[in-house]
């Protein structure tokens, strides 16, 4: 009948034991018996001695004696079989009972009755359990049992798969019928309604109807409205209970029936709970039935438990000036003023006092340097936890000029709670969980406010900030979802315990509010957080650690419990009770307001980096930098609360690798190095970039500056690539002793290049689309944020903006090669369709040479029969040609120019003898590698 709770656990199942299966026959021995025979039998054939016959006698002997011998060893194996196994199914009986004891304590916690409410108090109003428990008796058990055969087996299956004593529940809206004895039966339905009225809070559920006897006390409930008015002034949400004795009320969600023996049941009770004289109960529910022991409470029983829920609910109520409607900041600072204007106007030096609430008709006050240095405040989603926050800050925006106290806001469940909080001239900044990189930089920022405050009470020679000789304001820093903050930045918790450590004498004050303290503040931060405020909590355990009590642990849920808090300071014996004030757009505007005409204090970090920094800019915060310079970037250092300017010394620095993905700023970093004198500017052409890193090798500037590294040497053929990457290897690991300087950017680092990057001393990291990716370029995955503005960059571990030039400066393409044209009395050329190509030759060349084509010569040809006296020759073939003419090629290759197609490379090795690389030239662009006077390779222009 009872359903399992979801919360249950369910346990591996317990494994019974295997039955003990019957001892084996052992077989008789044929050979041992066999043995002694045969042996006798040779030896007496050997011997001829009669006597040695006898020893035949001896093999069926041994074969009786064996068999004897196996049977009895079978029966002790048996018999400790049997032992071990009854003691393993008397351990899965023990396991299965402490399994039933677990299950049974979970179902009871899930779905207390009367009883088990009125002796925990706290468990009372704190749930909306889905089901009514009529009794209690034998369910279904959750445990599970797998293995064994046999009768103890079976019966161990039995009782595991029968849970006794457990509560017996139906679900809530069934509605149930009490059969029996009229007193009897009224008193187990009057447990029932209890049982509701106990376990769910006065928002939850309405009691509309009881029995003209029942209403004495039913009356008092704070969960009843038995009249129209009061049933027009509850909530339509709430579930309609109604407590009966024959014709039910309409619109009715959870009806319980007194029924007379032979009465017919009222419909809308789907069960029927019949009982008799000592109340024991059968429970009756779609078409099964269960035995139980219903709960019963008399009438005077009823009368005492409603009048504690009534008072349960008077000490919840707000005050009664504020009892129609929220409890409102405005109307408590008015009241304080009216008590005393000086109070509010002109609070006492270093005093934080701040109005939050109301603790009966008073209002409830807390001050940070009286009470605190630091608070915590503790409540579940939806207690009011955040409103007490913005209520906090408003009540000291409100009292307090900027000069005295200001805020650092952190909002970390979605940015909007502190929102409105932004404008107040008291507010140094709100950052939140939308801003990673912003929350670091804060709360970086606070261990250089904790060194700049230590200089200044020692330049005061004052022990803190209370002294009349120090002029520094106060700052509160307010943290919603702490708990939040510590899972997206770990390390963050040494900073806030550092600042709970030392904060009192330095002025700096922490309002710290998460979900739940254990396991989030850690004992040496909770230590210095004297002045606690517990809203409503989950666990009782977690209200005492707190608060010393468990009285956070039973403030309802819903509105009712909605803004209701205990308050402990450091001077209190006991937590004091307090409803939180709500604060209003109004409040906020007249606190701004009143101040607005006050400037606003220094934060304790400097404004974030700008969006766009251009190179006069930053030229005006580094007049004095040399003129040879390169002004890079601008760094932010929030740990010592200032800025630097990043420069590039050419010749002195070895360079830097800026890696970053598509329009993050890399390029205009490379155009802003590339404005420099002297630099030699790597083009993005394959062809250019070839010829710079040669002349690079070959000269070693003071400045390369080459963008755009891996996709350059993804454009170039794998023999470049590596060739290049190789030249550009070796022109970095030298840099220090040439004096050369080499400005890199790159998307992505991997092979060669990486080998490159991590030889320069410094790497700039723009935004990446992907943490891998930003892990791959040797990025901390802390400082990850793909959101980066162009131009933003963590470099040697500061956030920089890097100058933004107009218009990238980077050349794009090299100088076009030079054009050749036959100058000698023979020339040669290997070329692919050399037919075709030779005619465009001939054309282009008509009046200056002569283009024969190799092929249309005889074979063994020579010189002479090419070359006529007084004219210049061409003579055109490919590769597999020249090999069969391969006298005409020797004595060609010794006195002729030799030009090779950009696509025939491999010819050029094996035609020419060429080992080395030649200057790389794109194939099919009418480019060619011209070599002549034993002189390299050289890059060359066709026509057409």
């Amino acid at each position: 009948m009872g359903s399992m709770p979801p919360a249950l656990r369910v346990d591996e199942p317990v494994t019974l034991p295997d039955p003990v299966p019957p001892p084996r026959r052992a077989p008789f021995p044929i050979v041992a018996s066999l043995a002694p025979v045969v042996a006798s039998v040779a030896i007496w054939a050997v011997t001829g001695s009669l006597l040695a016959l006898c020893f035949a006698a001896l093999g069926p002997l041994m074969a009786v004696a064996s068999l004897l011998d196996a049977a009895r060893a079978s029966r002790r194996h048996r018999r400790v079989a049997l032992r071990e196994r009854a003691q393993e199914l008397d351990r899965a009986r023990d396991g299965i009972s402490r399994r039933h004891e677990t299950e049974r304590a979970a179902r009871w916690r899930e779905r207390p009755d009367v009883a088990a409410l009125l002796a925990d108090p706290r468990r009372q109003w704190r749930g909306a359990t889905d089901a009514l428990v009529v009794g209690r008796g034998c369910v279904p058990s959750a445990v599970r049992v797998s293995g064994g055969d046999g009768d103890a087996a079976r019966e161990l299956r039995r009782q595991a798969a029968t849970l006794t004593d457990a509560p017996v529940t139906v679900p809530l809206t069934t509605g149930v019928a009490v059969q029996g004895e009229p007193a009897i039966a009224r008193a187990v339905a009057r447990a029932l309604l209890l049982q509701l009225c106990l376990a769910r809070p006065t928002e939850d559920i309405v009691v509309v109807a009881v029995p003209d006897a029942e209403r004495e006390w039913a009356g008092i409930l704070p969960h009843a409205a038995l009249d129209a008015e009061g049933l027009a002034a509850r909530s339509p949400r709430s579930l309609r209970v109604a407590l009966v004795e024959g014709t039910p009320p309409p619109a009715v969600d959870v009806l319980l029936a007194v029924v007379l023996p032979g009465s017919d049941v009222p419909p809308g009770c789907g069960a029927l709970l019949e009982v008799d004289g000592s109340a024991r109960g059968r429970l009756t529910w779609r078409g099964e039935s269960e035995d139980g022991e219903a709960e019963g409470v008399s009438r005077a029983q009823a009368h005492a438990i409603a009048e504690a829920l009534a008072a349960r609910a008077r000490a919840m109520a707000p005050p009664a000036e504020h009892a129609e409607g929220p409890l409102a900041l405005e109307a408590l600072l008015s009241d304080r003023r009216a008590e005393d204007p000086a109070a509010v106007a002109r609070p006492s030096l270093g005093a934080l006092g701040a109005v939050i609430g109301a603790e009966g008709t008073a209002p409830a006050c807390v001050d940070l340097v009286s009470d605190g240095p630091h608070a915590v405040v503790v409540g579940m989603t939806g207690s009011g936890k955040s409103e007490l926050l913005v209520t906090w800050v408003v009540s000291l925006a409100a009292t307090l000029p900027p000069d005295r106290v200001t805020f650092l806001l952190a909002d970390f469940k979605g940015g909007t709670a502190f929102a409105p909080l932004a404008g107040l001239p008291h507010v140094t900044g709100v950052i939140t969980d939308l801003d990673g990189g912003g929350a670091r930089r804060a709360v970086e920022s606070l261990r250089a406010e904790l060194r700049r405050r230590e200089r200044i009470l020692a330049a005061a020679g004052a022990r803190d900030v209370s002294d009349p000789g120090v002029d520094v304001p106060r700052l509160v820093i307010v943290v919603d979802e702490f708990a939040a903050m510590l899972q997206e930045h770990p390390d963050l918790h040494a900073v806030f315990t550092d600042v709970a450590a030392r904060g009192r004498a330095l002025g700096l004050h922490l309002v710290l509010g998460t979900q739940r303290a254990g396991g989030v503040l850690r004992d040496a931060l909770v230590a210095n957080c004297p002045l606690r405020i517990g809203l409503r909590m989950a666990e009782a355990a977690e209200s005492r650690a707190l608060l010393g009590t468990d009285a956070a642990a039973a403030i309802p849920g819903g509105p009712a419990g909605r803004g209701i808090a205990y308050v402990r300071r450091a001077s209190d014996d006991a937590a004091r009770l307090t409803r939180i004030a709500l604060s209003s757009p109004a409040d906020v505007r007249a606190a701004r307001e009143r101040f607005g005409d006050r400037p606003r204090p220094i934060g304790p970090w400097l404004p974030p980096l700008p969006q766009r920094l251009s190179r006069e800019e930053l030229a005006v915060l580094a007049p004095e930098a040399p003129s040879r310079d390169i002004l890079l970037a601008l760094a932010d250092d929030p740990a010592r609360q200032r800025r630097t300017v990043v420069t590039l010394r050419p010749g002195a620095d070895r360079g830097i690798a800026v890696v970053g993905g598509g329009g993050t700023g890399k390029s205009t970093v490379a155009a802003t190095a590339a404005a420099a004198s002297g630099a030699l500017v790597v083009p993005r052409d394959p062809e250019g970039a070839w010829d710079a890193l040669e002349r690079a090798e070959r000269t070693r500037p003071p400045l390369v500056v080459l963008d755009d590294a891996d996709a350059l040497l993804s454009r170039l053929p794998a023999a470049y690539a590596q060739a290049a990457a190789e030249r550009l290897e070796a022109l970095v690991r030298d840099a220090g002793e040439t004096g050369s300087t080499i400005v890199l950017t790159a998307a992505r680092l991997s092979g060669a290049l990486l080998r490159v990057a991590d030889l320069l001393p410094s790497r700039a990291l723009l935004a990446l689309p992907s943490r891998t990716e930003h892990a791959a370029a040797g990025g901390d995955l802390a400082t990850f944020d793909p959101r980066r503005p162009p131009g933003r960059a963590i470099l040697d571990g500061f956030e920089v903006q890097f100058v933004l030039a107009q218009r990238p400066a980077v050349v794009g393409e090299g100088q076009e090669p030079p054009r050749w044209t036959p100058d000698a009395p023979v020339s040669a050329m290997v070329l692919r369709a050399a037919r075709h190509r030779g005619e465009l030759l001939a054309r282009a060349w008509e009046g200056r040479a002569r283009v024969t084509v190799l092929d249309d010569l005889r074979p063994g040809a020579s010189i002479a029969d090419v070359a006529a006296p007084g004219e210049r020759v061409v003579v055109v073939g490919e590769g597999e040609a020249w090999q069969r003419q391969w006298g005409l090629l020797q004595e060609i290759r010794g006195s002729a120019p030799f030009v090779v197609g950009a696509d025939c490379a491999a010819e050029l090795r094996s035609l020419l003898g060429e080992r080395e690389l030649p200057p790389y030239a794109r194939p099919r662009a009418s480019r060619a590698w011209l070599v002549r006077d034993a002189l390299p390779p050289e890059r060359v222009l066709l026509p057409g």
